[in-house]
């Protein structure tokens, strides 16, 4: 009973220690209005789907019958507090492909010389600030009209940075269910006493 417990604790201590190297890919085609998308860890695909742009908001498929949709409205005020969970997380990889039509164009060229120029001053500034990132930057003509963006990234983080941004986000939960019952309560109360 002791070996078990001295051997599961040594394993659960690794798997929080241990990093975890989550990918993702990121196909975006602004012609077409959508942007497919897979998450993987250590390589093995978790989840994936396509994002459209409707008039009201942003409709994210994940299968053919299931799909969320993020109205413009709600998604201003709840942007930061998504963002706010990846705190700990390290970026690790961060390759793209930009794709743009006008090949055969004088316009389409300094388009495409403009984008590689962007690029290689962020990824400059990013390579100072972290040297182990792996950057890649890369621009395609093409004699049709499109504009097509292809990201793969990857993310080292820990199960110890994952459990503490769940916990963070259950804990906040937690305190607005009780701010909430506290505001009805009292609400509750000054209506019955008048």
């Amino acid at each position: 009973m002791g070996e078990f417990f001295v051997i599961s604790f040594f394993v659960g201590t690794l798997l929080f220690v241990f990093p975890i190297f989550v990918g993702a890919d990121l196909y975006l085609d602004v012609r077409e209005n959508r942007a497919w998308f897979a998450l993987s860890v250590f390589g093995l695909r978790l989840l994936g789907g396509y994002g459209e742009i409707l008039r009201d908001g942003i409709a994210v498929h994940l299968t053919k019958r299931f799909a969320y949709f993020m109205p413009f409205a709600k998604m201003r005020d709840d942007t930061r507090k998504y963002f706010e969970i990846a705190d700990g997380f390290q970026l690790y990889k961060f390759h793209q492909i930009v794709e743009t039509g006008g090949a055969d164009k004088i316009y389409g060229i300094f388009i495409a010389a403009a984008l590689q120029a962007a690029g290689g001053a962020a990824f400059g500034i990013l390579r100072t600030r972290h040297p182990f990132l792996s950057l890649r930057n890369g621009t395609v003509l093409s004699e049709k009209p499109c504009l097509k963006v292809s990201v793969k990234t990857v993310t080292i983080m820990s199960g110890l940075v994952v459990t503490l941004a769940i916990a963070k986000k259950i804990l906040e939960a937690l305190l607005n269910w009780i701010r909430n019952k506290k505001l009805t309560a009292s609400w509750n109360a000054r209506r019955s006493s008048s």
